[in-house]
Formats: structure tokens, C-alpha cells, sequence
């Protein structure tokens, strides 16, 4: 009983610190998040068309729709007789069932899109950007013209852009897909009108409230869908997207998190590598604020290499990202030991062989110089019994001029 009575107080005590230590952990851990897009957008019977109208669809040139050609409600298809016109390779539905029944898939598609949370918002400007999958928008969205915009994902990714305004895509300006993504999974909600630029090479469903223009020479992988207005072509070639994802088949991003430890010491003056590792989809990207000078990282692969040139401690923060929040950010200590020095190296001495004799030169003494020829060393230096010899001989001589001077006073 006795033992009992110890021992619980001691369980009590050891579960409290357990769960202090625990929630402490809780409390100190890095959130993370994961934003899911339920998507692709579906787009119903509209998936198959490269054009869709609603007031009126014109074409000029030999602009080719590889895809099916709608108009609803209004009647006026133009510019597609063949050759020298244009060419649809699908099926045209001009005022029936099948483009009205369309035309309210597109309507259901764009409120859908319309209605995402953003992943970022305040966009105007779309060149020199690469982004992650999620949902970007802004007032009015532009590609200048020779500009480039990377999407950067995986074959269920999906991006999703809302222009509360109007679209613009500058002429000669280029839409890049990489990672296995697809034109599938990117959608375009326009709140007016869309403009493709001449010689652009654009990816991506339009879902336009208004109208759409693609001038001259302009390429479409996706399909130009406009819900109240026109549709205007000049010789283009649009190609609806195909072997798209179900609709409804998720498309999940995870915030970053960085795996990596410390990075290991560094010496001044030796080349120097080191990895920053991190999870996430998609891929992270890494920078890094407070490196020793001398070092730099990869913002792709995430290496910390170079020369280091000073010793010290250098207080590091890197961060990951990917475009979905919260970035993971780590704060580590990088040391850079002192280089090493060189070891003083003793003046080398030449062996002397026994028997072997060692010649000096004669210096200047009191009273002349010695002879100016070399003298054999006897193998003892005479310097030191001379002067011992000397200092006897004058004790001995003061010696003997006290003792004479006793004796003659005794006398």
C-alpha cells in the first residue's frame, strides 16, 4: 500500500509533463494546408466544341476548327463555305437543341468558375510568370504582347483565371504547359470580352460573358465559348482539347514542407555543397536569406554550394514555396570553420660527418687580426679556458702579493 501511495503521485506527475510536452509540440508545429479544386471545371455538352456563339460566329481566312461549331440564339454563321473559308472538322449546330443546350452548360461552367476562392488575387499583368495550379484573379488580365506565361504542374492539375474585366493576349505571345498538364484544366472567366493577339499561341478554355476576337494568324488549344456575344475568327486554328479528365476528378495541391536538417559546416576557403530538401505539390522552390558570402542555392534543386571566405556563424532563413500557403521557412545556424594553416617548416641543417673538419673565418681581435686563412677546428671552443685560466692566474698572482706583504711586517 505504502509503494502504491508513492508511486501515484509519481504516474500523475510523469502524465502531466507528458502532455505538457506534447501539447508544447502542438503548439510549435509548422501549418500546413491543402487547397482542392473540384475539377477540371465541368463543362458539360460544350467540352466538344472549338466555337461557341451566341449573337453571331464570322471567319475570314482559312481558319480551322478542329472541333464542333455552335451558335445560340443567333442565326448568322459566316465565313465557313471551305476552302478558301473556313474549315470545321466537327459538327456545326447553328441555332438547335444541341448549341442552346450548350450554351447553358457554358452558363453553368462560368458561374462555376466565377465562384472559386483565389489562391491569389490582384493580378493585372500575366508575362514572365510562372505559376503553380489554383485560382488566380484580377480586374482586368493581360499577356503583353511577345510575353510568356508558364503553368508548371502535374497531368490532374488545374488553374483557373477570373478577369473581372477583360482578357487580353498580346501578339506574339506564347502560353506554356509543363509537367504533364493539359489545356484540359485551364479555364479562363472573362466578366466582358476576350482578345487573342495576332501570331498567339494561347491555352485554354474562354468562358467569355460577352465576346471573343482572334486576330490574325492566332492559335487556340482549347475553345473560345462566348455566353451573350459574338464570336470573330481571322484566320485561326482552334482545337478543342481532348482526352480531358473526367469532370469532378480532384486536383489537390499541398503547402511545402522542408525535411532537411542543418546544413553541415563549411570550411573557409574549400568548395562546399549542401541539400535543402522539401515536400509538397508541386515541387517547391527554395531561396534563402543570410547565406555566408560566398554561398549561394538553387532555387530548383535547392543545393547551397561555393567557396566560403569567412569563419563565423551565419543565421540562415530559407524558405520553400510552391504556391500554395503557408511557405515552410527555416531558420538554421551555417558555420564556417577557419581554413587551415600552414605548418612553419624548419631551416635545414647539413649532418656533419665524424672526422670531417669545419673551417672559419678569422675575425678581428684586439690589438690586429688573425691570419686571414682558415683555421682546423680541434672539435672545442679554447674561448672559455683561457678566460677561466686567466682569472687563476690573476688569483694567484694577488695571492702571492698579500701573503710577501704579511711576511715583511712580521719582520
Amino acid at each position: 500500500m505504502a509503494t502504491s501511495r508513492f508511486l501515484r503521485p509519481t504516474v500523475i506527475a510523469l502524465t502531466g509533463i507528458g502532455l505538457a510536452a506534447s501539447l508544447a509540440l502542438m503548439t510549435t508545429s509548422t501549418a500546413s494546408a491543402a487547397t482542392v479544386i473540384d475539377g477540371p471545371v465541368n463543362l458539360g455538352t460544350a467540352a466538344s466544341y472549338g466555337v461557341l456563339g451566341a449573337s453571331a460566329v464570322t471567319n475570314t481566312g482559312p481558319s480551322v476548327i478542329n472541333g464542333d461549331l455552335g451558335l445560340s440564339p443567333g442565326t448568322s454563321i459566316t465565313g465557313f463555305g471551305g476552302a478558301p473559308d473556313g474549315t470545321v472538322n466537327g459538327t456545326t449546330h447553328q441555332t438547335d437543341a444541341a448549341a442552346a443546350q450548350a450554351q447553358r452548360d457554358t452558363t453553368t461552367a462560368y458561374d462555376v468558375a466565377a465562384s472559386l476562392s483565389p489562391t491569389q488575387t490582384g493580378l493585372t499583368e500575366l508575362n514572365g510568370l510562372s505559376l503553380s495550379p489554383g485560382v488566380y484573379s484580377g480586374g482586368a488580365l493581360a499577356l503583353a504582347n511577345n510575353g510568356a506565361l508558364t503553368l508548371a504542374g502535374s497531368a490532374d492539375s488545374v488553374w483557373v483565371f477570373q478577369a473581372a474585366s477583360t482578357l487580353t493576349i498580346g501578339s506574339a505571345s506564347r502560353i506554356t504547359i509543363t509537367g504533364g498538364a493539359s489545356s484540359c484544366n485551364v479555364f479562363w472567366q472573362v466578366g466582358s470580352s476576350a482578345t487573342v493577339g495576332t501570331g498567339a499561341q494561347f491555352q485554354g478554355t474562354v468562358l467569355a460573358q460577352q465576346s471573343v476576337t482572334a486576330t490574325t494568324g492566332a492559335t487556340v488549344v482549347g475553345r473560345l465559348l462566348a455566353r451573350t456575344g459574338a464570336v470573330t475568327l481571322d484566320t485561326n486554328t482552334i482545337t478543342a482539347s481532348t482526352g480531358c479528365p473526367a469532370p469532378g476528378t480532384p486536383s489537390e495541391t499541398v503547402a511545402p514542407t522542408i525535411t532537411s536538417g542543418t546544413p553541415a559546416a563549411a570550411t573557409a576557403g574549400t568548395p562546399y555543397s549542401a541539400t535543402v530538401t522539401a515536400t509538397g505539390t508541386p515541387t517547391p522552390t527554395f531561396t534563402a536569406t543570410g547565406l555566408p558570402a560566398g554561398l549561394t542555392i538553387d532555387s530548383t534543386t535547392g543545393v547551397i554550394s561555393g567557396t566560403p571566405t569567412t569563419p563565423g556563424d551565419s543565421t540562415v532563413t530559407i524558405t520553400a514555396s510552391n504556391g500554395t500557403t503557408p511557405d515552410a521557412t527555416q531558420t538554421v545556424t551555417l558555420t564556417v570553420q577557419p581554413g587551415a594553416t600552414a605548418t612553419p617548416t624548419a631551416p635545414a641543417t647539413t649532418p656533419t660527418t665524424p672526422g670531417a673538419t669545419t673551417t672559419h673565418t678569422a675575425v678581428p681581435v684586439r690589438g690586429g687580426t688573425t691570419p686571414t686563412g682558415e683555421l682546423a677546428f680541434t672539435g672545442s671552443d679554447p674561448t672559455v679556458p683561457l678566460a677561466v685560466a686567466g682569472l687563476l692566474l690573476a688569483a694567484g698572482i694577488g695571492t702571492a702579493v698579500i701573503a710577501k706583504r704579511r711576511r715583511t711586517r712580521r719582520i
